[in-house]
């Protein structure tokens, strides 16, 4: 007989014996590392998008998870045969989905009950053998995929399934060969139907030049009432006080179903109930996992292609709260050049240590702050996902969580002031914010005046260092920069260091690197670029 093999507890996402326990990322912090545009071009299906971020939200920091999860990946990702076979099995996993609302509809009559279940088994049937053929093809190596394929193989290597197949072939063989149904109604004197009932029960579909033209000549002959046919099995139609929703008539229609298939209603009860230990529905759960892998192995296929790297991380331990990154990019950028926007994506490292925990960034306006800012917390949430990494090599220590404080919406600054909601919002950060946390600041404290920005934006790195969090502080201000001896002095085990984007020859580089601040240089490649010097200024007024 075959056994009944539990899938409820089994996950791609996660080993066994682990208990999910994921940090959720806040609104703020996916509008600021642009969750949403990244998950609508990883998917055209709204329900997929829906899925994929709902998933992506959730940020799980123990490392023997995400190393579970980056194995999978690249089995997935390493292998399309598997991709497409997956792919196929979706759409029978989402029937049986479906299948799985009308099985559970008690008031359904016996026969569509019964057929309802041998679809189950046959669509489980044909998963199970689906699964074990692509997982026994392809030279799997992640936990994650042998423990499936080592359940599959279990199913399928039991002598039971072998008759479950040939019992589910032969049912479905004889129900299949049932393709239309001739009715008779009875009418009253008011022409409403008061009886239906069934007057055959035929091996062929309606067709025009079959039984259908027929009934077609028959009552083509107009003016004429012709005689009464007799048969048995009439079924009063009760249409007085139907509950809601019911359909009498085919409530009715489902019973003589049900009485004339006295015979087969027999036999499917007896082959199913052989297998009422057997359920498909524990395989749905496995669609969102299929899926979000799948998604994301297409695109980060589809980058590669386009000669872009992407890299599988390496997950160390938590407590080291490393992160050594080569040739990282943001993935957006990747995203505008597979939609053929002509942009140069210029890639960059980066490291945190003790030595350089805390970067002060700074650099000119628009010269790749942001960009590289956000780059690193989508690096991060990618990696914690076991995906595939915009960079060349990466290794590092999981975050807790990722916290943003980006520019706020003018339309939240209006009860407390532009400074007020900026400075509410650092307290909350730190109020959660742990040593394990990535905290990546953007522009903060520059919407008040320059004085008031780096008054506050130093104590900030004060109690940064204090808490001892991998930081980004990515801002306009190049003084707070210039007192890295000061800031250092104070209590904590993570040194703030000077990160800047380079200008070459007037022109925006987009290269991050470790320097002093140099924001009064910065200002006269740009002035004497675009004219707007003293000396060039004067020239123009006399030219005039």
């Amino acid at each position: 007989m075959l056994q009944n093999y539990d899938m409820d507890n089994f996950s791609l996402l996660y080993p066994k014996d682990k208990t999910p326990s994921p940090a959720v990322l806040t609104d703020e912090a996916c509008n600021d590392l642009s969750l949403e545009y990244i998950c609508e071009h990883i998917t055209e299906s709204e329900y997929e998008h829906n899925i994929i971020k709902k998933m992506m939200i959730k940020l799980e920091s123990d490392p023997e998870i995400i190393r579970y999860r980056c194995d999978v990946f690249e089995d997935i990702l390493k292998f399309p045969s598997l991709r497409n076979r997956i792919k196929d099995l979706l759409e029978q996993l989402n029937y049986l989905k479906e299948l799985e609302r009308s099985v559970k509809d008690n008031t359904a009559a016996p026969i569509w009950q019964l057929i309802n279940r041998l679809q189950e088994l046959d669509v489980y049937v044909n998963c199970i053998t689906g699964i074990n053929e692509s997982l026994t093809e392809n030279d799997i190596k992640s936990e994650g995929l042998k423990q499936m394929k080592e359940y599959v193989s279990s199913v399928y290597s039991e002598s039971g399934f072998e008759h479950l197949y040939d019992d589910i072939k032969e049912l479905m063989g004889e129900i299949g060969q049932i393709r239309s149904v001739s009715l008779g109604v009875n009418l009253d004197s008011h022409m409403r139907p008061v009886e239906v009932g069934i007057v055959s029960i035929n091996d062929t579909s309606f067709s025009r030049p079959g039984l259908l033209s027929k009934f077609l000549d028959f009552a083509s002959k107009k003016n004429e009432i012709h005689g009464g046919t007799s048969f048995d099995g009439m079924t009063k139609i009760h249409t007085v006080g139907k509950a809601a929703g019911e359909d009498p008539l085919m409530n009715t229609l489902s019973r003589a179903v049900t009485d004339m298939l006295g015979s087969i209603v027999k036999q499917l009860k007896s082959k199913l109930s052989k297998y009422v230990n057997i359920s498909g529905y524990s395989l749905t759960k496995l669609i969102p996992e299929f899926i979000f892998y799948i998604r994301w192995a297409e695109y980060c296929k589809k980058l590669m292609d386009l000669g872009l790297p992407m890299c599988k991380p390496e997950i160390l331990d938590l407590e080291k709260r490393e992160l050594s990154a080569k040739g990282i990019y943001n993935l957006k950028l990747g995203i505008q050049l597979e939609q053929n926007k002509k942009i140069d994506i210029i890639r960059n490292d980066i490291d945190f240590n003790s030595e350089h925990g805390i970067y002060i960034m700074t650099g000119p306006n628009r010269g790749g702050k942001t960009t590289f800012t956000q780059a690193v917390g989508i690096l991060f949430l990618l990696a914690q996902h076991g995906i595939f990494v915009p960079a060349e090599v990466v290794s590092l220590s999981p975050a807790d969580n990722i916290y943003t404080h980006f520019p706020a919406d003018e339309n939240q600054t209006v009860n407390l002031g532009r400074l007020g909601e900026e400075s509410k919002r650092l307290s909350e950060i730190f109020a959660v914010a742990t040593n394990k946390s990535l905290l990546l600041f953007n522009e903060s404290l520059a919407t008040t005046s320059f004085a008031e920005g780096l008054y506050i934006a130093k104590d900030v790195v004060k109690a940064l260092r204090y808490l001892g969090a991998r930081t980004i502080f990515n801002t306009h201000m190049h003084e707070l920069a210039m007192e890295l001896e000061v800031m250092n002095s104070h209590e904590g085990d993570m040194n703030v260091a000077s990160l800047i984007t380079g200008i070459h020859d007037g022109e925006r580089s987009y290269k991050v690197f470790l320097a002093p601040p140099e924001g009064v240089s910065y200002a006269k490649d740009i002035a004497e670029k675009y004219g707007v010097t003293f000396e060039q200024l004067k020239k123009t007024i006399r030219k005039q």
